[in-house]
Formats: structure tokens, C-alpha cells, sequence
């Protein structure tokens, strides 16, 4: 079975010696994914202090950025949207940002959703309240 490494060239750079994705026959794996823009660090819909801290948040815009991150991933690998078979999402604050996250994922997955598994964390690697976990297929 053959496998292949990706980057893709419109995600945020990844945050440590790892690829995208990597394709193993026809299944494609995502990296965990983020809401960072790519070429900056900036996170879309997050304040921080001085020290890098989150002084606020909006889980909509980063859910929002976090699957254009995902699609782009998937456009460049040769997978798209529609392809995506499981999910696993970690969120940092449950209790606020689960009914928000939900509502946009039924928008985005008006029809035929993939799996899913939703995961409260204490932290994610960088200031961000959302990282996806995808898996999905490939031609």
C-alpha cells in the first residue's frame, strides 16, 4: 500500500515536524487542524494580552476558519469536503462552545455528516479554543 505525506499550500503552517496529511491507499488523515491563518500567527476571532494569553474569543469565527483550514487540506491533497468520514474535535471550553459549535456543523454538514467525537481538553498547542482531527477518502 502506498503512502504520501502532504502540505498543503493555502493551511497554517503546521506547529511542529508534521505534515498535513498523509494518504495510505485511499483513506487520507488530517493532522489536527486549527484556525490560524497561514504566513501569520494570527487566530481569527481571538484577543490576546502581551503575554499571549486569550483575553477573549469568538468559537464562531474559529470554527468558521478552522474548516476553511480543513477544506483547503482536503482541495490540496485531492479529497474534498463531502469526503470527510470521521471527525474528532477537541474543544477547551465545552459548556460555552459546544451549542455554537454544533449549530455550524449542522451547516456545514447539512447533509450526510460524517462520524463524530467531541472531546473537551484543558489546552491546545497554541491560543485557540478548536482543533478537528479529520479522516476521509481519497480517489
Amino acid at each position: 500500500m502506498s503512502e504520501q505525506s502532504i502540505h498543503s499550500g493555502k493551511a497554517p503552517e503546521p506547529v511542529g515536524h508534521y505534515p498535513h496529511a498523509r494518504r495510505v491507499g485511499n483513506l487520507l488523515f488530517l493532522s489536527g487542524v486549527g484556525p490560524r491563518e497561514r504566513g501569520t500567527k494570527k487566530i481569527p476571532g481571538v484577543e490576546l494580552d502581551a503575554d499571549g494569553k486569550i483575553v477573549s474569543y469568538s468559537i464562531e469565527t474559529q470554527c468558521r476558519s478552522v474548516f476553511q483550514n480543513v477544506k483547503n487540506i482536503l482541495e490540496d491533497s485531492g479529497s474534498s469536503w463531502d469526503k470527510i468520514v470521521d471527525v474528532t474535535v477537541f474543544l477547551t471550553n465545552m459548556k460555552d462552545d459546544f451549542p455554537t459549535y454544533n449549530k455550524l456543523w449542522a451547516e456545514y454538514f447539512a447533509e450526510n455528516p460524517p462520524c463524530r467525537t467531541t472531546l473537551e481538553i484543558n489546552c491546545l498547542p497554541t491560543p485557540i479554543a478548536i482543533e478537528l482531527k479529520v479522516l476521509a477518502t481519497i480517489d
